[in-house]
């Protein structure tokens, strides 16, 4: 498995019942952006500070070293696998009118 879905698995495993509760409010947002848009908002950024903290776990390592050059595409690869699972993440603190 690689390093960046390895590290994924590990962020979902480690905070479940937080990505459970947001993955159901994702989706109802996705279906209702006015009703929902508040509540997804407000789990949203908790998530969001949960996956950047993975992020940066990830990154840190390889930054530092000889492969500092491919950091890049590994947090690029580890946030596509978060917009696979939660294609709407990038909507978190966009006010809907």
């Amino acid at each position: 498995m690689t390093k960046y879905k390895q590290t994924f698995d590990e962020m979902i495993k480690k905070n479940r019942e937080l990505f459970i509760r947001f993955k159901i409010t994702h989706d109802m947002y996705a279906n209702d952006k006015k009703t929902w848009g508040d509540q997804f908002n407000e789990e949203g950024a908790k998530v969001l500070k949960i996956i950047q903290e993975y992020e940066d776990i990830l990154c840190r390592h390889s930054e530092q070293g000889q492969y500092g050059k491919f950091s890049g595409n590994l947090a690029d690869k580890f946030w596509a696998e978060v917009r696979k699972n939660y294609p709407k993440i990038d909507f978190v603190g966009v006010k809907v009118s």
